[in-house]
């Protein structure tokens, strides 16, 4: 599957992001199929910056936003606010 995910950049104790799309299987910082655009939250405020049109790309191909990009793409208005579904977890052992 394909996720649009935040890859961490910067120096140690200084964070920024870029927006990449990348295979779920391939690690956070490893690799990835095309940049989307950059995060910066250390600014006041805090910097988004998203080429739109690959996104809208993207998420119409079928590619899956993860929970904080799917909450920074919904202040851009590209995807529905609401519920963030939730993460695939194992079931809850009832008690006997």
């Amino acid at each position: 599957m394909v996720t649009i995910r935040l890859r961490r950049m910067g120096a140690k104790k200084q964070p920024t992001y870029r927006f990449v799309v990348a295979d779920s299987r391939s690690p956070r910082d490893g690799r990835f199929i095309e940049i989307l655009g950059h995060y910066n939250p250390r600014t006041e405020p805090k910097t988004v910056v998203i080429d739109e049109v690959k996104a809208k790309e993207w998420l119409s191909k079928g590619a899956q936003p993860s929970d904080p990009v799917r909450r920074l793409f919904a202040e851009k208005g590209l995807v529905e606010r609401g519920a963030i579904p939730a993460t695939k977890r194992a079931p809850k052992k009832k008690a006997e």
